[in-house]
Parts: C-alpha cells; sequence; structure tokens
C-alpha cells in the first residue's frame, strides 16, 4: 500500500510508504494520501504525517514528470495544490514527523502541516530550479511565510538542500530530535494537543491561520469574534472551573 493509516485513540498516523521511491508523490500516491486522510478527519483529532524509509517524501516522481505537457502540468498541480491546502485549512491538527529527506512536493507536505519536527537526519530543499522548473504546490508561497522571503529566494533560487539543524535556525522546523525519538517526540506532542479542549484547538488554528491572509486590524476582529464565541461553550467554563478547582479538566467538545 502507497499510503498507511493507523489509530491510536484519537490519534491518526499517516505514514507514506514507498521506500523504493523515496516516498515520491505521484498522482496515485497523492490520491491515496487524500483517502487516508479524509479517514482521518473523521476518527481522529491529531495527525502525524511520516515516511517509511529513509525519506519523509522527496516530491513528483521524476519518471512521470518527464511525461507531462503544460495542461498535465496544470492539473496535477492543482491536485498537489488541494491537498496541502487540505491539510493546512483541516480542523485536524497536523504534525510532520519528517524522518528522513524532504525535497521538492515533500517539503511542502511537511509546510502544509501546523507543526514540523525533524529527526536528525533530517534533509529539506525545493530543488525544482535544478530540473528547469519551479516549486508547484506551495514552495514559493508558504516558504516565505514560514523563513522569510529572503532565506525563501535563496532555498527556492539555488535548489539547495539544507540539513535539520539549519532547517531549525531558519524557523523551517519547531524541533529537532535524534532520529530513533522522532515518533515518540510527535506522540508526546500529539497527546499534549489532544489534552486541550477540542473547540478551542479548532478555533485557535482558524484565527492563526488567518494571519496570513488578513490585515492585522481585520486579523484582530476575526480573534475577538471566535474568542467571545467560546465563552458560551462547556469546554470553557470546564476550563475555568477546574483551574479555580484546582483539578484536571475534563473537556467533552461542547
Amino acid at each position: 500500500m502507497r499510503v498507511l493509516l493507523n489509530f491510536e485513540g484519537e490519534l491518526a498516523i499517516i505514514t507514506l510508504n514507498r521506500p523504493e521511491k523515496l516516498n515520491a508523490l505521484d498522482s496515485e500516491t497523492r490520491k491515496d494520501f487524500l483517502k487516508a486522510f479524509n479517514e482521518a478527519e473523521e476518527r481522529a483529532r491529531v495527525a502525524i504525517i511520516t515516511g517509511s524509509g529513509k525519506a519523509f517524501a522527496v516530491g513528483a516522481d521524476i519518471n512521470e514528470l518527464i511525461l507531462r505537457n503544460p495542461l498535465s502540468s496544470l492539473e496535477a498541480g492543482k491536485l498537489g495544490t488541494e491537498l496541502f491546502n487540505r491539510i493546512e485549512e483541516s480542523d485536524l491538527v497536523s504534525i510532520a514527523a519528517v524522518n528522513g529527506y524532504a525535497l521538492g512536493g515533500g517539503c511542502e507536505l511537511a509546510m502544509a502541516c501546523d507543526i514540523r519536527i525533524a529527526s536528525d537526519k533530517a534533509k529539506f530543499g525545493q530543488p525544482e530550479i535544478n530540473l528547469g522548473i519551479i516549486p508547484g504546490a506551495g514552495g514559493t508561497q508558504r516558504l516565505p511565510r514560514i523563513v522569510g522571503l529572503g532565506m525563501a529566494k535563496k532555498l527556492v533560487l539555488t535548489g539547495e538542500v539544507i540539513d535539520a539543524n539549519e532547517a531549525l535556525r531558519i524557523g523551517l522546523v519547531e524541533d529537532v530530535v535524534p532520529h530513533e525519538k522522532l515518533m515518540e517526540k510527535a506522540k508526546e506532542l500529539a497527546s499534549k494537543i489532544l489534552e486541550k479542549p477540542p473547540l478551542a484547538l479548532k478555533f485557535a488554528k482558524k484565527a492563526l491561520n488567518a494571519s496570513r491572509t488578513m490585515a492585522l486590524i481585520d486579523g484582530l476582529k476575526y480573534e475577538l469574534s471566535l474568542f467571545s464565541i467560546l465563552f458560551s461553550t462547556e469546554d470553557a467554563k470546564e476550563g475555568m472551573r477546574s483551574f479555580l478547582e484546582k483539578r484536571r479538566p475534563e473537556f467533552r467538545g461542547r
């Protein structure tokens, strides 16, 4: 199977499973990934996305790319863009556990996730320029929003591949851990998130995502509206009562 899906309670683990192709994101793999992600949305609140073997994902399969024309490239690019937008906009909190190479579409996939944790063996890059093309599923748009325009230009225009520590330094990932501790760290983070009230998590992600596209004044209004709505929830009352009563809260998503 190209994509594996496992559940541990409300945690979904989605694993790209083409190790012989370094988990290249060809059209069939993207379709299988979307199917797995849809199921994860129905049954889980947090998803860890990772890869099998020595790669997270290395982007499109070059054997498929070389056969494309402008029209087929447009259609394939739409599929990738829609998939990554879906991950970014979903209520499901996504954690990229980057276990190895995250290049091209693989780097774009990681950037679509909410949080990125890297193995100390991970490598990142947008090397499309070396093939005579450019990133086509968010690399020129998400990368500057994450690391800044100048650094994004450096990576995209040179096609440079960087290691995990450099990715941490420029803000492309939030943490770097020893390779053998990667999934342990990702699950630890997922557990912390799963302890939080579901509606507040949903609204927090929406507000944070809005900061990318809204002017500050509009973003502040949107944040305040979501903040105010949460005061109508049982979870908000439970969170405040439990704090005052010095006990562990029991959130129910209501």
